[in-house]
């Protein structure tokens, strides 16, 4: 198809052939190859370098300050404004750089989102075939059909070789680049070679255009019981366990990073997972190492000259991935030919890892509890990890997202909070950090066994057969016995040998929590009671 037919020349690309559209993944692992962008590893997936960029570039991220957008988006540190003479003229670069270039140019057409109603039709447009077999992997590929009438409605335009080299006078942070326009739904992206940026780029869009019609936008997994019924959502920070938790040999999997949430129920955003595969065993983590083949892709591992990939190398980065699709993944509703859809969830679960040690490993929330916790977005970080820590860091991500919001957190809290009272849904927190003590104390990691036993009495329902007591800081509705877990873990106070040096550490963290949540201003404020209370330490 010519560049008129494809409605390339309005976005100013009239001589960019040859132009390859949707190859099917053998080819575009044959153009990696015949290109010398990837290599052929472990049991046939593709691996790739993307040079010094291993990770998403946070500060080099960008919207365009226009009157579309200007009063909806959450200005700051996550969502910085560049003034759209500075992004007409990085665009107008990057189209030069593509009409100037013979090389060829790849383009993926596609879907951000499993239900019909309500997804997000997108193009991607590439230098690179491995990054076209990136979106390829990552996002929803259309039939015959759909390719036939297919019209975009968001475009990226990836050109990774093109640097800002004016960027202090454009008041950027450096010569990369990632800056969204939303009133021309363009994005574009300089300088990183990132499979990420195209992928939480979309999820960044998404969390713009969705709420604004009534859609939740979550950054969670999700999975179902084997009738396709009483599905689940899992949230929760990186170490938390929300992957390991969310996969269930009795309950099919839905998506485990990104969903919405509309008036029909979830559904996942993508046709595909990006796992971390740092330290990767088999014998941990069965479904992301079986899903280690053909079609897949990893992302800056470390490996011999035989090819054989050392999972624990760090060298290049921590953050190695895996990139494939969702039916590699065999107890996955796609897999089984099912869409990546379900009702509305009967059950939510927050998952936190509290290295503090003070949060219950278990408790029910009330609405209220759930919006503040939601905004809130809590973790705990071990003490050790970086150089000269000496006690647990408490991480805050709002909407366990933080990174990709694009509107206030409020938005998407009260979306929640609709949601939940609509289809009256219980909510829980689940700590699988320690108990007894603090991680640096030398207590334990709440065990495995005892967190599955817990969500499996979520799930099922028996948690709401037993007693509960109320934590006097955090409010928290503890229940006092679940079936196969050891009673004297779920209240974190008695399980502490030291009552006193608990309720210090109590105080400490409840303190933390109450100062994030006044950096979300005056709006959120009715919602302080619903946080923890220092005072009843």
């Amino acid at each position: 198809m010519t560049e008129e037919q494809l409605g390339l020349n309005i976005l100013g690309l009239n001589d960019v052939k040859p132009i390859h559209r949707n190859l099917p993944v053998e080819r575009l692992i044959e153009e990696g190859l015949l290109n010398g962008e990837v290599v052929m590893g472990m049991n046939g997936a593709t691996i790739v370098d993307t040079g010094a960029y291993t990770g998403r570039s946070p500060k080099d991220k960008f919207f365009v300050e226009e009157s579309s957008s200007v009063n909806n988006l959450w200005w700051g540190s996550v969502n910085r404004p560049v003034d759209e003479a500075i992004f007409d003229e990085l665009y107008n670069k990057i189209i030069d750089y593509y009409n100037n270039s013979s090389s060829k140019t790849y383009i993926f057409d596609g879907f951000a989102g499993a239900d019909l109603e309500n997804r997000l039709p997108l193009r991607v447009i590439a230098k690179r075939a491995w990054q076209a077999h990136f979106c390829h992997n990552m996002f929803i590929c259309p039939t015959t059909g759909e390719l036939d009438s297919f019209t975009p409605e968001f475009t990226i335009i990836n050109a990774s070789d093109v640097k800002d080299e004016f960027f202090e006078a454009h008041g950027l942070n450096s010569e990369t680049f990632v800056i969204f326009n939303l009133k021309k739904k363009i994005a574009i992206i300089g300088g990183t070679e990132y499979g990420g940026e195209m992928k939480k780029g979309i999820f960044s869009v998404l969390h713009y255009y969705l709420p604004l019609k009534g859609i939740l936008s979550m950054h969670c997994s999700a999975n179902v019981d084997e009738n396709d019924e009483n599905s689940a959502l899992f949230f929760g920070l990186s170490g938390t366990g929300k992957t390991t938790l969310s996969t269930d040999p009795n309950r099919p999997l839905i998506g485990d990073d990104e969903h919405g949430w509309s008036d029909n129920g979830i559904f996942n955003f993508e046709g595909g997972c990006y796992a971390k595969t740092i330290n990767l065993k088999a014998e941990d983590e069965p479904d992301i190492f079986n899903a280690i083949r053909h079609g897949a892709m990893l992302e800056n591992v470390m490996y011999d000259e035989n090819r054989v990939i050392d999972f624990t190398d760090s060298t290049k980065t921590e953050n190695t991935r895996v990139s494939y699709p969702l039916e590699h993944i065999d107890n996955s509703l796609f897999a089984q030919g099912k869409a990546s859809i379900a009702g509305h969830p009967k059950t939510i679960i927050f998952l936190t890892c509290d290295a503090y040690g003070i949060l219950p490993p278990v408790s029910k929330l009330t609405t209220e509890q759930a919006m503040y916790q939601f905004i809130s977005g809590y973790t705990a970080k071990v003490a050790g990890t970086e150089r000269g820590v000496t006690e647990p860091t408490a991480t805050f991500s709002p909407c366990y997202g933080g990174p990709f919001l694009t509107l206030h957190p409020l938005r998407y809290a009260e979306l929640l909070k609709e949601k939940i009272d609509t289809h009256n849904v219980k909510v829980y927190l689940v700590n699988t950090g320690w108990s007894g003590g603090s991680a640096q104390s030398g207590a334990k990691r709440i065990s495995i066994k005892n967190t599955r036993a817990m969500i499996a009495a979520i799930l099922n329902g028996s948690i709401e057969q037993s007693e509960f007591d109320t934590d006097p800081v955090f409010g928290l509705s503890i229940p006092l016995s679940l079936n196969g877990v050891e009673s004297n873990v779920l209240n974190p106070r008695e399980s502490w040998d030291d009552k006193n040096l608990y309720d210090n550490n109590a105080f400490k963290l409840a303190e933390l929590f109450i100062d994030n949540f006044k950096t979300y201003g005056a709006d959120v404020q009715y919602l302080e009671n619903a946080g923890p209370n220092p005072v009843n330490v």
